[in-house]
């Protein structure tokens, strides 16, 4: 009976995987940490499924917990290292291969026990990534003298950046698993948009979400935002009931197969947008389709990102929220208040892909670093030249949130730029946010997943 499970890829993507990632880190040890099972609230309780490390899958593709992945460049040779599970673990949860038939099932000739690793590694250049758990942690700091608190200054650059420049452009079995997630992604967006009506909770609606996507997916790919506030940008879904004349957000992704979707809605709680909610709908929406204009391979995402922030302080202004030249507005950040997030961030296998390697190093290069000293600007996830094969998601949203309206008009915080006696009518509001997966194409981009979650407000 045929107990090895079926991985997305064939052995030899993973061995094409592994020979390209040598070339570019060139010498010395490469080692990237499976994950374990994680605790819920005891040992045995854990978090179901277990989610792999995204580069470990990447390169050795098995999501089995306790596995290490060693590329030694120096002696070309190649290790799967775990334990083999026991009669008692079987018992538990049924028959697991070996570590051995993992290895050979990816191309991997060697396999041993977690208690070879130190030998493998003692007295060599050991190249890993930055450790985002605290068990790996650990574990790195027994094999190699590191302090947790020192581990991702000590990570490999070289490694870093190798693993950044594979995983950016995605080939055509990945974006095909990217599109079916973003099928998926669809029918997780109409569900919730077929349950939202008055008296429905928040928490309601954002469970027959999330059992969408355990049902035709592996899961969530982040946690479900669903809410009536939608000027918090994570905003958790509640206990509350909708209430008729509210907006409600939906920003919701699937797994599937190690791959992400990541999509935004937002909808009138009646059915029916009033007046000043399809007036902001409108910008939002037309910011939103702007990108699919002017994304192209070559072109910086920031100014993607700086065009849509353009045309949004343009339609502000004739709502009268904004006014002055507006490029003068965009550059002194007065489209901020609307809009604090960046246009998008790359998405693939994590919804914010590679983030745990440093953002600094996944969505901008030397000519492409955020003005960290400028609100808003500061918080760009992506700003690099887009190529083909780049996955993004094209994010525009406005906003109205209280505080930050309070906190610049008592300041006087870019009023040259904003009304902020009307402001002050808009701290009811919520927020609207528009989001879909795009694929940088040869001579532009496109949508991801064949089907479109409607969107549209007229």
């Amino acid at each position: 009976m045929e107990h090895t499970q079926k991985l997305p890829f064939d052995r030899a993507t993973y061995q094409q995987r592994r020979a390209r990632l040598r070339q570019l880190v060139g010498s010395g040890v490469i080692v990237l940490f499976g994950n374990n099972e994680a605790p819920y609230n005891y040992p045995a309780n854990a978090y179901a499924p277990m989610r792999q490390d995204s580069s470990f899958l990447y390169y050795f593709g098995q999501q089995r917990d306790a596995l290490v992945g060693v590329i030694d460049i120096d002696n070309d040779q190649e290790w799967l290292i775990g334990d083999d599970i026991d009669v008692e673990d079987i018992v538990w949860m049924g028959y697991t291969p070996s570590v051995a038939d993992l290895a050979a099932q990816v191309g991997v000739t060697k396999s041993a026990p977690m208690s070879a690793l130190a030998g493998i590694l003692k007295g060599r250049t050991v190249h890993f990534l930055p450790p985002y758990r605290f068990d790996t942690k650990i574990q790195l700091m027994d094999l190699l003298g590191i302090h947790p608190s020192r581990q991702r200054e000590a990570a490999s650059m070289a490694l870093i950046h190798a693993v950044v420049e594979m995983r950016s452009t995605k080939d055509a079995q990945e974006i095909a698993l990217i599109e079916r997630a973003c099928d998926v992604g669809y029918e997780m967006h109409t569900t919730a948009q077929r349950l939202i009506r008055p008296g429905v909770t928040e928490r309601y609606v954002g469970g027959q979400v999330d059992g969408v996507a355990r049902s035709l997916a592996n899961g969530t790919s982040f946690a479900t935002i669903f809410t009536q506030h939608g000027e918090i940008m994570h905003g958790c879904p509640s206990d509350q009931p909708l209430e008729a004349g509210r907006l409600a957000l939906c920003d919701a992704g699937c797994e599937l197969d190690g791959y992400c979707s990541d999509h935004t809605r937002t909808m009138p709680v009646s059915g029916q947008f009033t007046t000043r909610q399809r007036e902001i709908y409108s910008i939002v929406e037309a910011c939103h389709d702007y990108v699919l204009e002017v994304a192209r391979p070559g072109v910086k995402y920031m100014d993607v990102h700086f065009a849509v922030c353009r045309l949004m302080a343009e339609q502000l202004k004739t709502l009268g929220l904004m006014r002055g030249d507006v490029d003068e507005a965009v550059a002194a950040g007065a489209h901020a208040m609307f809009l604090p997030h960046g246009l998008g961030h790359m998405m693939g296998m994590d919804v914010h892909d590679m983030e745990g390697l440093g953002q600094i190093y996944v969505g901008f290069d030397d000519e492409t670093r955020p003005r960290l000293d400028q609100f808003g600007t500061n918080c760009l996830r992506m700003g690099r030249r887009l190529r083909e094969g780049f996955v993004v998601t094209d994010e525009p949203g406005i906003y109205f949130i209280p505080a930050l309206i309070d906190e610049w008009r008592a300041s006087r915080h870019c009023a040259d730029f904003l009304n902020f006696d009307l402001l002050e009518t808009y701290k009811d509001f919520g927020g609207i946010r528009i989001e879909d997966d795009i694929l940088i194409t040869p001579d532009g981009c496109r949508f991801l997943g064949e089907k479109r979650i409607p969107y549209r407000c007229d």
